[in-house]
């Protein structure tokens, strides 16, 4: 009797999931559903009767609030995008040129406005599901994943061994709706569009919280490990057959012409649709002829984005306000009376520059068209022409707006920019960048403690964050005894952070994270980083002449030195680990490591190779000595192919070390 009362829930929970998140009418009352599913969860513990594929397994336990890092077999490349048809014509022109011939048809489908995310299948489970994260590495979601109900647990059919799954979660435009109303009831903050609230509730610590939130799927490629090619139609039609969502309207086209058609025809039904799309992927159909296309570093060539022209409206400029950014960019702001644009209530809108500004003669005052680039950001396009006496033109100010100090112009830029690293603004925006995850990692240094902590005069620089005590922060609003001591616990437990993160987090002008790690990789230290000339900064790979250029120029400012100089007073890392070396036995030779190697990990491997003099680089170049292959080697295992680069497993690369010993 229990046993079939257990089948009789789980049937009518999938009833009322399929109702819900498929058709969106719901055959019960969220209170009626809870019920339900708690009185199937209890008789499942009580009588042993655990089912991966239950409802109740698509809610999980707690999760940490710093996701795991994974590693993609094939990066999670972005998509180069036009609005233009004559740049689709030459896209088709660029291919026809490589291949030499057009035996090639276009696969044409929606592109969705949400998150990109992927799975992996193995034995026809889902064992991960990551996000896109910089498209080298993302966060592991896989508890989260779960718990959306469009993704199977399991395959169905006959799936292979191995399945990487890629795909695009979103939520509806009436759902999303629904969740802002009810967070509105609830006195929440409202979400600013679904795609932001998708991205962030797939980042969020408690799977139970996701799988409150009405988060759907589409799959749009499949990715396997047996080497054999697959159209993409061909692919499409395994998504449908192994039980995974698939949007209802790809279209092959077999000409450019047809592709044109195709847009046309796709672009008049997309307001209708349930979901937003900010336009259309075209993708060359037959995967054989992908590897010949190659790749640049950011997007495939057999491949490409279409955007829908943007919503529009009209409403008036109140006003004009300045923001300060983290480099002292000073960026013009419209405040707007309030318009509503696609979907959402558009209040300011960014002015970029002072030439924009004067380039299309905005003014205060004035009636002007708003779109949103994307569907996303929020511009002005024109000046709307009117009979109206117009107020005097925009006169940009020659003061920062926060510090009064004198604004400065870049020989070649058109951004003003305050120079003073004493700036509020900056100093805010630069504190919070020094203590974020991919830097030092300071928990508890949000957005809102850093105001306090500057605007109460207890930091004027992140080095002062290294001198502040339990005493001095304890008085702060909203601080309670444990939080102080979290806090100074976790700026403490921040000195042990790598040289590389210090690097990133000192927030130097296109410095990014790899740029970060490729120069202290490159220097092993602040002091040799700080000694070197633009010529050696130019010998490492990543760096070009703006980058070497912007380093030279913040190790040339005193205050940064001073600053440079208290982080060392405090105990932070500004060089690299010293590696013992046994052996210069692999000098001059640069490795790249990919996919996944039988014993050692890429840490393990990496470590190995710099212990034999060795380095090793993050991308395939001329300059690559070797590529050391394991399982889901990916794009780079091609790379090094086109470019006749010897490709190494990891018994090879162990026989290459014991062999020169």
């Amino acid at each position: 009797m229990t046993k079939k009362r257990v089948l009789e829930l789980r049937k009518l929970l999938l009833e009322a999931n399929k109702a819900y998140y498929d058709q969106a009418v719901p055959i019960m009352s969220d209170l009626r559903y809870d019920e339900l599913l708690s009185e199937l969860s209890n008789l499942e513990k009580q009588y042993s009767l655990e089912d991966p594929q239950s409802p109740t397994a698509r809610v999980g336990g707690a999760i940490s609030s710093i996701f795991e890092t994974v590693e993609h077999p094939t990066p999670l490349l972005s998509l180069d995008n036009t609005y233009n048809e004559d740049e689709l014509n030459e896209f088709d022109t660029r291919i026809r040129k490589i291949l030499s011939h057009d035996s090639y048809s276009y696969m044409v489908e929606l592109k969705f406005d949400g998150a990109s995310i992927r799975l992996r299948y193995e034995k026809g489970a889902l064992v991960l599901g990551a996000t896109r994260g910089d498209g080298q590495q993302g966060d592991d979601i896989t508890k989260n994943i779960r718990t959306i109900q469009d993704i199977p647990l399991f395959l169905e059919g006959y799936p292979p061994e191995v399945v990487e799954v890629r795909g695009e979660a979103f939520m509806e435009k009436e759902a999303f709706a629904r969740l802002n109303n009810y967070r509105l009831e609830a006195g929440l903050n409202v979400f600013a569009n679904p795609r932001n609230s998708t991205a962030g509730s797939l980042k969020m610590q408690d799977p139970k919280e996701v799988a409150r939130r009405p988060i759907r799927f589409f799959a749009f490629d499949l990715l396997f490990e047996d080497g054999f090619n697959r159209n993409q139609d061909q692919k499409l039609a395994l998504i449908k057959e192994y039980g995974l969502p698939a949007n209802e309207f790809p279209v092959l086209c077999k000409s450019i012409d047809e592709v044109h058609k195709t847009i046309k025809l796709l672009g008049q039904i997309r307001h209708e649709l349930p979901y937003e799309t900010d336009g259309i992927v075209i993708k060359v159909n037959e995967e054989s002829l992908h590897e010949q296309l190659g790749s640049t570093s950011k997007f495939p060539r057999w491949a490409i984005a279409y955007k829908f022209q943007s919503e529009q409206a009209i409403t008036r400029i109140n006003d004009i306000k300045l923001q300060v950014g983290r480099l002292g960019t000073i960026t013009p702001v419209a405040e707007l009376e309030p318009v509503l644009l696609a979907g959402t209530t558009v209040k300011r809108a960014s002015l970029h520059n002072q030439e924009e500004i004067q380039r299309k003669d905005i003014r205060i005052g004035d009636q002007v068209k708003v779109e949103k680039a994307g569907e996303i950001i929020p511009q002005v396009v024109e000046v709307v022409p009117t009979k109206l006496k117009r107020n005097t033109p925009y006169q940009f100010p020659k003061s920062c707006p926060a510090c009064l100090s004198k604004l400065i112009q870049y020989e070649g830029e058109v951004a003003w920019k305050c120079v003073n690293i004493q700036c509020p603004p900056q100093v805010r925006i630069k504190i919070e960048h020094f203590a974020s995850r991919d830097a030092l990692d300071i928990n508890g240094l949000g957005e809102s403690m850093v105001d306090l902590l500057v605007s109460e005069g207890l930091t004027t620089n992140y080095a002062d964050l290294y001198t502040l005590t339990k005493d001095d922060i304890l008085p702060l609003e909203r601080m309670a005894e444990k939080s102080a001591n979290n806090l100074i616990k976790s700026i403490e437990q921040s000195k042990t952070q790598p040289f590389e993160r210090v690097l990133f987090g000192l927030g130097i002008r296109f410095v990014g994270k790899t740029v970060a790690k490729d120069l202290a990789r490159a220097f092993k230290s602040m002091k040799a980083l700080q000694n070197a000339s633009e010529e050696d900064l130019l010998t490492v790979e990543s760096i070009g002449p703006r980058i070497a250029h912007s380093v030279k120029e913040f190790f040339s400012e005193p205050r940064y030195l001073d600053i440079l100089s208290m982080l060392e007073l405090h105990g932070l890392q500004l060089e690299s680990e010293k590696k013992t070396i046994s052996s210069n036995l692999l000098e001059s030779k640069t490795f790249v490591l990919t996919g996944t190697l039988p014993t050692l990990s890429r840490k393990e491997a990496s470590e190995l190779i710099e212990l034999h003099g060795g380095k090793t680089s993050s991308s395939v170049s001329n300059k690559t000595t070797y590529l050391i292959a394991g399982n889901a080697a990916g794009s780079k295992r091609t790379k090094a192919k086109s470019l006749g680069i010897p490709i190494l497993d990891e018994a090879a690369l162990l026989s290459l070390i014991k062999d020169s010993i």
